[in-house]
């Protein structure tokens, strides 16, 4: 019973929230605490959210403390030429963007942190993005699964989890999958190619030199002037001149029923809009290039402390906002501007990791995770055993994508790697096999950093889910495929 109700609570979360009919943090606490009830424990759903929040409050001290220091950097500049160097590669080819995202976010996946990889991708490539009309669930989808391949280094969490739950050396299990995951990233970059492709065929091609914009105050109206080459819907027609006049107290996309409210909340949409736009111009107010070296050395010193696990992380960001804020804006009104400006971010991200431990606390305290693990341990066909690392890797795609990676690897592979042993295959295969399926873990809805990245891209968590399960999965596979044939696993 609890296997099945487990199931439904999971598939009515992801039903509602691609279908748009109930927002993230709502569909979070609320179908869980029906569930909850359903199941007969709603007496103890306190203790269930609460077990749930205390397991993920540093998680969301470290996210709220992160999104205000890499938030810092890049107010003052210190991504501008990591990001120039990127927008030059680029140009305003929407191909060359795709492709570049993906690689951005591979590069900066080094850290080990996907939070810190989809705040710097994000606010690097959005601009691009949002000019240029591109989709932006290609820029999530594009970085979350790069991020979810570059997540299997031994500081990035699953590797050092699997080494830990089997007792392994993390490098005995990572070194030898390294080809597996180079096939894996390759199939990203790949991937990337024919999704800009795509939007390459729909816009149009543009230039640098090309892409002029001009803000022209005439009354109400601010009128934006996107001059191209490019044929396609977003490069203009013809002679490639596209021209969009908005109004500065609304979107110009509304109808008159829209009504004063919608009018007011796109106007305010389009100001954080251009303000964003705006957050790498060489003349903002905000730039501190005196200080540039020391805000670099900060944040590899920072970055540094946190691989090698100096202090907790929360502490590590906590320390480095307090130092980064007050270092580079010594006067109390600017510290409380640079705060403000974020607070959004760090709301709507704290938000969401604390109605995920209500999901996560119920699916956890009522036994429902245990229940669908050991359903589908035990409904492994016998045949399959001398080929456990394959049903590792296969159940490894959708299990870290409905489970935390803690459940998953201190719960069920524990199990898989005995039902191995018991057919002569090595933990070490089975090991292996579990890091396949990180591409799709890192959209999971249970991934705080997920949240990060859909909140900074303004993208709906659900059509995120829409577009990046099956590339995610397709991704996965490739990895599986390639540690096969190279007789990894």
């Amino acid at each position: 019973m609890l296997t099945i109700l487990g199931f439904a609570m999971i598939a009515t979360f992801l039903v509602l929230i691609m279908l748009k009919k109930m927002s993230p943090i709502a569909a979070l606490v609320l179908i869980p605490a029906l569930f909850c009830v359903f199941v007969g424990k709603g007496a103890k759903l306190g203790d269930y959210v609460l077990d749930g929040v205390t397991s993920l409050a540093p998680t969301a001290a470290m996210l709220m403390f992160a999104i205000v220091y890499f938030g810092v950097m890049i107010d003052v500049g210190l991504f501008d030429p990591i990001v120039r160097a990127i927008l030059k590669f680029c140009k305003a080819d929407p191909l060359r963007i795709v492709v570049g995202t993906a690689v951005l976010a591979a590069i900066v996946s080094l850290d080990g942190d996907g939070s810190t990889t989809f705040m710097i991708t994000v606010s690097a490539m959005y601009p691009l993005y949002k000019r240029l009309k591109m989709s932006l669930v290609v820029m999530t989808g594009v970085a979350a699964m790069a991020n979810g391949v570059m997540n299997t280094l031994p500081w990035g969490g699953p590797t050092a989890r699997a080494a830990t739950a089997l007792k392994l050396d993390a490098s005995d299990i990572f070194i030898p999958m390294i080809p597996a995951l180079a096939v894996g990233l390759l199939g990203v970059f790949a991937l990337s190619y024919v999704l800009g492709r795509r939007e390459r065929k729909r816009l149009g091609v543009l230039t640098l030199d090309e892409v002029l914009v001009e803000e022209k105050e005439t009354g109400s109206t601010s009128e934006t002037v996107l001059v191209g080459a490019g044929t396609g819907s977003g490069a203009g027609s013809g002679t490639g001149f596209g021209k969009k006049a908005v109004p500065t107290g609304g979107s110009g996309s509304g109808t008159d029923a829209d009504g004063p409210a919608a009018e007011e909340h796109a106007g305010a949409e389009e100001s954080e809009d251009d303000e964003r736009l705006a957050g790498l111009d060489p003349n903002r107010t905000t730039l501190r290039p005196r200080l540039y070296w020391f805000n670099a050395l900060l944040t590899v010193t920072l970055l540094t402390a946190m691989i090698m696990e100096l202090l907790p992380i929360p502490v590590l960001f906590l320390l480095g906002a307090a130092l980064a804020l007050t270092v580079n804006f010594p006067h109390m009104p600017d510290q409380k501007a640079r705060l403000g400006a974020h607070a959004e971010n760090v709301l709507n991200v704290a938000g969401m990791v604390f109605a995920a431990a209500v999901f996560t606390g119920v699916l956890t305290g009522t036994g429902m995770v245990d229940s669908m693990a050991n359903w589908l341990v035990d409904n492994i066909p016998d045949g399959m055993g001398p080929h456990m690392a394959f049903v590792t890797g296969v159940l490894s795609i959708p299990l870290t994508y409905f489970m935390s990676n803690d459940g998953f690897y201190f719960g069920v592979l524990p199990v898989l790697a005995e039902a191995g042993q018991a057919h002569g295959v090595s933990s070490l295969e089975i090991a292996r096999a579990s890091l396949v399926g990180q591409p799709l873990h890192m959209s999971s809805p249970l991934v705080p950093a997920v949240y990060v990245l859909v909140g900074m891209a303004k993208v709906e968590f659900g059509d995120h889910t829409r577009f990046v399960v099956k590339w995610a999965a397709l991704t996965s596979l490739v990895i599986l495929a390639a540690g096969m044939l190279f007789g990894i696993i």
